[in-house]
């Protein structure tokens, strides 16, 4: 089913259903996304500031058959907030949708989807409360962006991922029809868990506009040690060392490779570097611990139970709190540096814990029978996330590698795949893995995707092109047969 574009026409119709307030100009904000691989292109940008507008624009633009593709905070990695190709579409911010309540009583705070993460995370916290979830981009991704990826981060070890922070949502389908899903219950067996279902859709089946967040108590006491480990599989010896030891109170617990150091130093130098020498392989664990508990002391046992063990030959323990964000700045600040250095190709794979070293090598060997690359692999080691970015030799330039970038991708996403693993572990599928989805996916999950997505949206208006292929939500109507 094809679909039409913006026209003046269909411009003209929603002027006169909104106020002028809702419409904004088509910058470029609008139309980049942060890895460059896209140019988006539209034809109207609006900005509603309630539910009622998002319902009035879906309602014409499922009419008219035009496509809608939402835009939060615009740090997506796979493309998801831009439609380079295709009938010029209306551009969909929740950018004034802004609000946060919290309810510090239930432990629960009520989000627009506009809000900013960074905004949530500072209202609990003004009122004694913690929401957890945390990433590199938190001072711009915005929460209809964060559910509708199921983004993940740094803490999904003690705390899951959005879909685990999410009590309800209240969401617009493609109709104009308002989910009232806003609840802040616990416990509610009422039929099928829609929730769930629009969280990690990518838009595609509605439109988020807003959410009840699960707070928690902040811990009393945290901490933070960079330590020096002899390779990933003593990593994640240490993560079980650290689990039976810690339980519950491990908050975090990231791997770090020297590669990461060494573009830190190359690109941000202004960055301290931890060690004198750079070691190959660092993990950087993060304690929240109770009244009367003492992170330092609890990771210096560690240290040194870990180090009897051989597992362990140096490391850092923050003293204090500026050491703690000392220590965090310099993970953070990774991804920073790997945009600086330009990938030429970047995979956000999760693997069974087990599998992981193994991954390592044979990635790395695997990746040396293409060419010559340096290998930045860092991530959430605690959860089984790894990102495993490939960049350009020293003194060369991510273009050179252009004709390679397909066999590099296809390299690392079979190893994944024959290992067990996901070819996209916390940033989505988008545009960017919709042939990665096809290929490794299961076909029977694919058959059910797509007859969910024509059931929801039947003229395929909701973010064409992102998780399916554009016009492939048909293709399973008639039942859910395995295709390839």
């Amino acid at each position: 089913m094809s679909l039409n574009p913006v026209t003046p026409d269909f411009a003209d119709t929603l002027r006169e259903a909104l106020p002028q307030a809702a419409f904004r100009p088509l910058t470029p904000a609008y139309l980049e996304e942060p890895r460059g691989r896209y140019q988006g292109q539209g034809g109207l940008v609006l900005a509603p500031a309630d539910t009622d507008q998002v319902a009035t624009i879906l309602r014409a633009c499922n009419a008219a058959r035009v496509g809608v593709v939402p835009f939060g905070g615009g740090t997506g990695l796979v493309g998801g907030q831009v439609m380079p190709d295709g009938p010029a579409a209306v551009i969909l911010s929740l950018e004034r949708m802004n609000s946060i309540t919290v309810l510090p009583e239930e432990n629960v705070a009520l989000a627009g989807a506009g809000a900013v993460l960074a905004n949530v995370q500072a209202d609990a916290a003004g009122a004694d409360r913690l929401f957890p979830l945390s990433l590199a981009s938190e001072g711009s991704a915005r929460i209809g962006g964060l559910l509708a990826t199921n983004a993940g981060g740094v803490n999904v070890l003690r705390y899951g991922n959005a879909r685990d922070l999410c009590l309800g949502v209240e969401a617009v389908l493609a109709d104009g029809s308002v989910l009232h899903g806003l609840t802040r219950l616990r416990k509610d067996n009422t039929g099928y868990d829609l929730r769930n279902l629009l969280i990690g859709s990518e838009g595609t089946l509605g439109i988020i506009t807003a959410a009840a967040l699960k707070l928690h108590p902040r811990p009393v006491a945290t901490g933070a040690a960079l330590i020096v480990v002899d390779s990933p599989l003593a990593a994640l010896e240490l993560l079980a060392m650290a689990g039976r030891r810690i339980g519950p109170g491990l908050s975090a617990f990231e791997l770090i490779g020297r590669m990461g150091l060494e573009f830190l130093a190359e690109t941000m130098p202004d960055i301290r570097q931890p060690f004198a020498a750079r070691p190959d392989w660092m993990v950087l664990i993060d304690l929240g611990l109770g009244q009367g508990q003492d992170p330092a002391g609890e990771l210096d046992a560690l240290f040194s139970e870990a180090a009897e063990a051989g597992l362990v030959s140096d490391g850092i323990i923050a003293q204090s709190g500026a050491q703690h964000a000392a220590l965090w700045q310099l993970r953070e600040s990774i991804p920073e540096a790997n945009r600086h250095i330009g990938a030429v190709a970047s995979h956000d794979v999760s693997l069974p814990l087990g599998a992981i070293p193994d991954f390592i090598i044979q990635a790395g060997a695997a990746l040396a029978q293409i060419g010559d690359f340096r290998i930045n692999c860092f991530g959430h080691l605690g959860d089984g996330n790894l990102h495993y970015n490939i960049f350009p030799a020293a003194g060369r330039g991510r273009a050179e590698y252009d004709p390679l970038r397909s066999a590099v991708t296809g390299c690392v996403h079979d190893l994944v795949h024959e290992m067990g693993g996901s070819v996209s572990a916390e940033h989505g599928i988008g545009r960017l893995k919709v042939a990665d989805l096809e290929q490794y996916g299961d076909p029977t999950k694919l058959a059910a995707m797509r007859a969910i997505k024509a059931a929801l949206d039947p003229a395929g208006i909701l973010n064409p092109g992102a998780v399916l292929r554009a016009g492939a939500q048909g293709a399973a109507t008639a039942g859910f047969a395995p295709r390839r």
